[in-house]
């Protein structure tokens, strides 16, 4: 590499470095207003989010606009929840932030959208969007449930529930892939077709009475590290569907871009007629995704109903699925970025539970926290995340 292309590419990461550290800065003048530091003055948060606002500010002139702005927002933000924090009660804040519990209560919420995201990723990675993961999640939470109501074990249950999920998101393959209907109109209408089904079948076998207590559910794991600062506490009794969550990121990962069958499904998701012509059969491929992606959903469904609430009602998917396709969008249909915004929205999620400690009046509203969240991530998002190039477009051989 020349001196002049070295010299490029450092004027190009600093600019980028500094931003981020920008964000990092005010990040941390929020944090030492909170449990465990409790700084009761605003005095040294204010500095920590003006230098922040200064970086922030040299960065837009640097060409950064978009981080830069980024960082003056998240300190401008952080320095005002700083001021709320050493205006509230110590009391209030040390039960709302309790760190460990807050993490533990964020992998929970995040699972389902995680298990969900995979399967849009993989999906749209083919070509084929599917809105359609409202539907399959609720889907997988009834026959999850009912599964196990049926076998007496919860992986009874949670194979039920995967297999129901498949063969909806198999209704949505033919429709979207063999004849070339309109993704989003299929989508909506398995959804829609999910709602009446799973609220039919429900009334129907269990009554007004809701399903039964004592129902096999999934089991947590536990671990001995609850010695371990922080970690321990948050981490030492997760279901175990939380884990195979965390490890099917990873699992996802390596398929669609360390392996041959990742780089077939990539091409059809990018120019499935130059896949077809080197052989790949763009139909096949975009069937098995989006099976794939049915039944991932339905997992992440099953969790909810026989790994988290142990019961079930109707709607209680509770638009997670339209999360999950925000949060494919803010990771870029990538997996491990997927991961990071499920993360996000989880603890968002978590944080609404505790925050009506300040207002016990405004807890309703306090619950469209995620939601408003997603909203703001996907609308910084517009025109910045691409989706594969063949994504929503139906194939047709010539």
């Amino acid at each position: 590499m020349s001196t002049a292309s070295l010299t490029r590419r450092v004027d190009v990461e600093r600019p980028v470095l500094a931003g981020w550290g920008a964000v990092a800065l005010g990040i941390l003048a929020f944090w030492i207003a909170l449990p465990p530091l409790l700084l009761r003055t605003p005095v040294p948060s204010l500095v920590l989010a003006l230098g922040a606002i200064g970086l922030g500010v040299w960065v837009i002139r640097e060409g950064q606009r978009r981080l830069g702005w980024g960082a003056v927002v998240c300190a401008v933000l952080c320095a005002v929840g700083a001021i709320a924090a050493t205006e509230s009660g110590e009391g209030n804040l040390e039960r709302v932030v309790v760190w460990s519990a807050l993490v533990a209560a964020m992998l929970r919420f995040a699972t389902p959208l995680i298990f969900a995201a995979l399967g849009g990723v993989v999906s749209e990675r083919a070509g084929v969007v599917n809105i359609g993961l409202e539907g399959m999640m609720l889907v997988g939470a009834f026959f999850g449930i009912y599964g196990a109501d049926l076998t007496n074990g919860w992986v009874g249950g949670l194979l039920i529930g995967m297999i129901a999920g498949g063969l909806l998101a198999l209704v949505h393959a033919i429709f979207a892939v063999s004849l070339r209907a309109d993704q989003i109109v299929s989508g909506f209408a398995i959804n829609f077709l999910a709602l009446g089904t799973t609220g039919y079948i429900f009334l129907n076998h269990y009554g007004d009475q809701g399903t039964p207590d004592g129902l096999p559910e999934v089991p947590d794991v536990s671990l001995p590290i609850d010695w371990i600062p922080f970690f321990g506490p948050a981490l030492d009794r997760l279901n175990l569907l939380v884990w195979v969550a965390l490890i099917l990121v990873f699992v996802v990962w390596l398929f669609v871009f360390r392996t041959p069958a990742g780089l077939r499904l990539r091409s059809v998701g990018e120019n499935p007629r130059a896949a077809a012509a080197v052989g790949i059969s763009v139909y096949k491929v975009r069937y098995l995704a989006v099976v794939a992606s049915g039944v991932l959903a339905a997992m992440g469904g099953a969790f909810l109903s026989i790994g988290f609430v142990h019961s079930f009602n109707q709607s209680m998917t509770a638009g997670r699925g339209f999360i999950a396709l925000a949060v494919v969008i803010v990771g870029k249909w990538r997996p491990v970025a997927a991961l990071v915004a499920a993360l996000m929205f989880g603890f968002t999620q978590a944080l609404a539970q505790r925050l009506p400690v300040f207002s016990e009046s405004s807890s309703t509203l306090l619950q469209a926290l995620p939601y408003v969240v997603t909203l703001i991530a996907v609308a910084g998002l517009v025109g910045r995340s691409t989706p594969p190039a063949a994504d929503g477009v139906p194939y047709s051989k010539e």
